[in-house]
C-alpha cells in the first residue's frame, strides 16, 4: 500500500539543523545555503502541518512536536544509513572497534586471533582512544570503554573513576563486561628485595606509581581498606596506564592497575601481586554499539564473542587472585534519558 512520506532531502535538512540548532551550521554541514536548508525545513513543515522551529532573533529551538520527530528522524536515517553500508559491503566485511588502548594491547589483542579463526571472513580493524567513544561517527561500529553508567548507583566507598565512556548514549545498547577492579602490581624482582608484604598497610613503605588519569586511586585505594589519613607518599605519575605497567614490570615501584590488564602478564610472570586483595572501582567495562547495529551480523558475533570472553576472563580472574565480589549484568542496557 503506497504511504505518503517526506522528500528525504528535507528529513536530511531537518535532523541537521535540530541537531545543531542552527540552520547555518546545517548548511557548512551538508554543503548547501542556509536559503536552501530553510526552504527545505519549510517544505517539510507544510508536509507536517505543523511547525517543527521556533525561530527568533538570532537562534531557533525545537518546537515540542519537532523535538519527538527529530528524535524518530534520526533512528529512521540511521536505519537507512546502516542498511546502505552494509548493501555496499562485500562480502569481506571491516569491523571497526575503538578501544582503550592499554585494554587493546592486553587484554583484546591476544584474543582476536580466536575471532578471526571462526570468522574469516570479517577483517577487525582497531582503534584506540581515551577519549569518550562517539558512534555517531559511522566508521566506528563497536567501542569498549570504562567509566559509570548513567542512572547506576556505585558505593561510595568505591575508588572514584573520573573517565567518560560517551557524550550520547542515547540510541545506543550497553552491555556491561566487567568490573573495573583495582589490584597493587610489582616486578618480581622488587618483590624479592622488599621481602613479603603482609597487610595494605605495609605498601606506605615503598615508592607507589599512580596513572595521572585516575589521580585519586591509590588514596580511595587505601581508605577501602581503613587507612587514612595518609603520611606523605612517594609517589611517581605516569600519563597513561601502559607507562605505569612498564614502570612497574622495570621495578620502579608498585603500581595500582585494573585486573584485566594485568592477568596475561602474571602468567607471563612480568608482574605478581604483593598482597592478595582487590577493590572494584566505581566503574565497569562496557561495550558500547548502536541499536540499529542489531541487524548487522558481523557486529553481533563480535558482540557475542567479547561476551563470552569476558565471561572467560571472569571464570579465569576469580581463580587467579583473591577476589571481591564481582558483578556482571549479561543483558543489554539502554539509556533511554538524555544526558
Amino acid at each position: 500500500m503506497a504511504q505518503r512520506l517526506p522528500p528525504l532531502l528535507a528529513l536530511r535538512a531537518f535532523e541537521a539543523a535540530g541537531r545543531l540548532l542552527s540552520f547555518t551550521l546545517a548548511a557548512e554541514e551538508l554543503h548547501l545555503t542556509q536559503g536552501a536548508i530553510s526552504r527545505q525545513v519549510h517544505q517539510l513543515e507544510d508536509f507536517l502541518r505543523q511547525k517543527l522551529f521556533v525561530r527568533l532573533t538570532r537562534r531557533i529551538e525545537l518546537t515540542d512536536a519537532g523535538r519527538d520527530y527529530l528524535e524518530s528522524v534520526q533512528l529512521a536515517l540511521n536505519v537507512i544509513e546502516d542498511a546502505t553500508r552494509r548493501c555496499l559491503r562485500d562480502k569481506h566485511r571491516v569491523l571497526t572497534i575503538d578501544v582503550l588502548p592499554t585494554l587493546a594491547s592486553y587484554w583484546l589483542m591476544p584474543r582476536l586471533a580466536r575471532f578471526t579463526e571462526q570468522h574469516p571472513d570479517i577483517e577487525v580493524r582497531l582503534v584506540s582512544s581515551i577519549e569518550p567513544a562517539n558512534l555517531q561517527n559511522k566508521e566506528i561500529d563497536i567501542a569498549i570503554r570504562v567509566g559509570r553508567l548513567p542512572g547506576k548507583r556505585y558505593s561510595p566507598s568505591r575508588p572514584r573513576i573520573d573517565l567518560v565512556m560517551t557524550d550520547h548514549w542515547r540510541g545506543l545498547d550497553i552491555w556491561p563486561l566487567f568490573d573495573d577492579t583495582l589490584v597493587p602490581v610489582m616486578s618480581r624482582r622488587l618483590a624479592a628485595q622488599i621481602g613479603p608484604v603482609v597487610e595494605p598497610r605495609d605498601l606506605l613503605k615503598f615508592r607507589l606509581i599512580n596513572n595521572a588519569t585516575r589521580k585519586n586511586a591509590w588514596h580511595d585505594w587505601f581508605a577501602c581498606h581503613g587507612i587514612g589519613p595518609l603520611p606523605p607518599l612517594e609517589m611517581v605519575d605516569y600519563g597513561h596506564f601502559f607507562m605505569a605497567l612498564e614502570a612497574a614490570k622495570e621495578g620502579k615501584g608498585i603500581a595500582l592497575l585494573p585486573s584485566v590488564i594485568c592477568a596475561g602478564l602474571e602468567d607471563k610472570g612480568d608482574l605478581c601481586c604483593p598482597i592478595q586483595t582487590r577493590v572494584p572501582s566505581a566503574g565497569e567495562y562496557c561495550l558500547l554499539m548502536r541499536e540499529t547495529s542489531q541487524h548487522d551480523p558481523a557486529v553481533i558475533a563480535m558482540r557475542d564473542w567479547l561476551l563470552e570472553e569476558a565471561g572467560q576472563h571472569l571464570h579465569e580472574d576469580e581463580k587467579a587472585i583473591e577476589p571481591a565480589p564481582l558483578t556482571r549484568l549479561p543483558q543489554v542496557m539502554r539509556i533511554v534519558q538524555a544526558v
